[in-house]
């Protein structure tokens, strides 16, 4: 197990009692007299939408007076004095089979403004069976500050291992944790780094934009759902709440990292799992909306399927993992509340809309979580259309118009699929820990997920 994890075999009766839980809270209501059987939505409409409320839309207006329209994260950003000296910084990628996209983030990475010296670009060649390691010792050549970590394609652990394999190689303040088709501003770390460092943040997450949004409806939804994202983690920042890292564009203190033992190779989301960590070690996450980190948007419906999966397992492990220390005396009152409704809004509203289903069914009755519904999409919807008619950098967002508006409400309710199936499999089937790499193909065509079959550790 890596360091830092939890015993993945104590996973599964959390997930029963979750799933059966959920299922109860849904399916109660229709066993309640008719003129009551409402209640309980509308008393968690009230409070999720006063989330929603304090997370979207007041924050919005407190930018509007504060600035015109600009995030004042990234006017803070441009007006903060440059550091001196400028701390040292290691742009870590973990590559697998990356022949397609890695000479191109190389030549990009060597773009990155930064003063002489300061700056090291690592890619840890995760056992890759293509021609990765060869494209790698030719750029070698060409720069020398990058560092080539290789390991065996058995090594475990997944991206988490790959990372902690070259940690204690790092001697920069912060790393720059990267996918293989991330595509960086040539003047990120001038402006990150001072706000970083100005902050005192143990991490900066910077909002992840979708670089081949025009290839089809599912790509452009996924835009829709970055800006939507970024949204509400600057709205959760702005009320006091969690800010999560998102793997691609996260920088680190690396001092920070090492008092959390490292990445932890027992779940498969690593900046999730970070995230929890870094907050019960009262450590402060920030996010910052410009300038993003692009990245590709998986262009399949299947491919979809596998990558959500993965991501709704690895939000539920860690609050599976780290459940004692979030509702402990340390969390503030404010963050345990937001990241309560959180819970509620993205796990729990998901697994009982489907027991409300199967309640209806069972006692002929009408639905009886309808009300939540408003809540649900008010703040889907409303996150979008804020975040695509806000300035950005980089590519252009959707153009907010009542069919892509439609089209991104509706395509988030795939996590009223995702969630209640993964529960249900995280509760029933053999405990396993599965990292499904996204396969990048470049040239703005868009990703793909690897087979799972092709990343699957049993753990006995």
């Amino acid at each position: 197990m890596a360091a830092g994890g939890t015993a993945p075999g104590a996973r599964r009766p959390k997930a029963a009692l979750f799933l059966l839980s959920c299922l109860a809270a849904g399916m109660a209501p229709h066993w309640l007299p008719e003129q009551q059987r409402l209640w309980p939505a509308l008393a968690l409409t009230l409070l999720l939408g006063a989330y929603a409320l304090r997370t979207v839309f007041l924050p919005l207006l407190a930018r509007a007076a504060a600035s015109g329209g600009d995030t004042p994260e990234a006017t803070a950003a441009v007006a903060l004095q440059t550091p001196d000296p400028w701390p040292s910084i290691d742009l870590v990628v973990a590559a697998r089979d990356e022949e397609a996209v890695i000479g191109r983030l190389v030549e990009r990475l060597a773009q990155v403004r930064y003063p002489d010296g300061r700056l090291r670009f690592w890619v840890v060649d995760d056992g890759s069976d293509d021609r990765t390691p060869e494209v790698l010792a030719a750029y070698q050549r060409r720069y020398p500050q990058l560092q080539v970590v290789r390991r065996s394609r058995d090594a475990g652990g997944g991206k988490s291992g790959a990372l902690n394999t070259v940690l204690p190689q790092l001697q920069g303040s912060w790393l720059m944790v990267l996918d293989a088709d991330a595509e960086l501003q040539p003047d990120v770390l001038e402006r990150l780094v001072p706000f970083a460092e100005a902050g005192g943040w143990a991490a900066v997450q910077l909002r992840k934009a979708v670089v081949n949004a025009d290839v089809n409806w599912l790509t452009r939804a996924q835009a829709m759902e970055m800006a939507l994202d970024a949204v509400i983690q600057q709205g959760r920042l702005a009320s006091g709440g969690v800010v999560e890292l998102r793997g691609n564009g996260q920088l680190l203190r690396r001092e920070a990292v090492l008092a959390c033992d490292g990445f932890n190779e027992a779940t498969v989301t690593d900046d999730l799992d970070l995230s929890f960590r870094l907050l019960v070690q009262e450590q402060r996450v920030a996010v910052l909306w410009d300038p993003p980190v692009q990245e590709e948007a998986v262009t399949a419906l299947s491919s979809l399927w596998r990558q959500r999966q993965r991501w709704a397992e690895g939000g539920l492990q860690r609050f599976f993992d780290y459940w004692s220390s979030l509702t402990g005396p340390a969390l503030p009152l404010g963050r345990k509340l937001d990241l309560s409704c959180f819970f509620l809004l993205q796990y729990v509203l998901p697994v009982m809309a489907v027991a409300d289903l199967i309640g209806a069914g069972l006692t002929e009755t009408a639905p009886a979580l309808w009300p939540l519904s408003f809540v649900a999409f008010g703040l889907s919807g409303g996150a979008i259309l804020v975040g695509c008619r806000r300035s950005s950098e980089g590519p252009d967002l959707p153009v907010m118009h009542p069919l892509n508006l439609a089209l991104g409400i509706v395509y988030l309710g795939h996590w009223f699929v995702v969630i209640p199936y993964t529960s249900l499999r995280m509760a029933l089937l053999p405990k396993r820990l599965v990292w499904a790499k996204t396969l990048h193909v470049g040239d703005g065509h868009g990703s793909e997920e690897a087979p799972e079959a092709d990343l699957t550790t049993q753990i006995s």
